[in-house]
């Protein structure tokens, strides 16, 4: 069963963990990782909207950790690289699948249960049939321009906007400044706007 990062050990406790799996102590690091494996899993469902490319991808995130666990120099908090490590993975698996899917058919898309609660969010309740209609329209509009984003500026949009991540979190996990944080996440969202904008015009007219 999954725990999420709130549930995380102490980082006395898990600097203890971290030396043992170095060590090779395999349950030390299944015991690491447990608090971040669903996290990562939903990161990467988000840039994906697959199950199994989703489930490649976070397993492809823990195997990173642990061939590169020895390198952790516990000059930042652990969680903090290890999103660096999915971040980076997710971007480039993403492009790899990119580039395969420009030669198949496009895959079907699922929507994570993170992501259905996204949506509520944006539901107003007390709407008219009418206009509740019209607002699932904007959220599937956001969902597909989201599809169309630059890999790097898609993973920016998921861990500040969808998962709430500060923006000094991301620049840690960036090893950039805040301000460059900042004009990054911003010209993200800039992009987002822009394809939708794009989108509407090009169904008007």
């Amino acid at each position: 069963m999954y725990k999420e990062e709130g549930d995380q050990v102490s980082d006395k406790s898990e600097h203890k963990l971290i030396k043992n799996a170095v060590n090779g102590d395999s349950k030390a690091f299944e015991k690491l990782i447990l608090p971040y494996e669903k996290k990562v899993y939903n990161i990467a469902m988000q840039m994906f909207k697959n199950e199994q490319d989703a489930y490649d991808a976070s397993q492809e995130v823990l195997i990173k950790v642990y061939n590169n666990l020895d390198k952790f120099k516990f000059e930042s908090a652990f969680s903090t690289w290890l999103h660096r490590l999915a971040m980076n993975t997710c971007i480039d698996e993403y492009r790899k699948r990119k580039r395969h899917m420009e030669h198949t058919t496009t895959m079907e898309v699922r929507v994570s249960s993170d992501e259905e609660s996204i949506t509520r969010q944006f539901v107003d309740h007390n709407l008219t049939p009418e206009q509740e209609v019209l607002q699932k329209e904007t959220v599937s509009e956001v969902r597909h321009a989201m599809d169309q984003l630059k890999e790097d500026q898609k993973i920016l949009i998921i861990y500040r906007d969808i998962y709430g991540y500060s923006y000094d979190e991301i620049a840690k996990m960036l090893e950039c400044n805040l301000g460059t944080t900042k004009s990054r996440i911003s010209r993200a969202r800039q992009a987002l706007k822009d394809i939708i904008i794009k989108k509407r015009e090009q169904t008007a007219s």
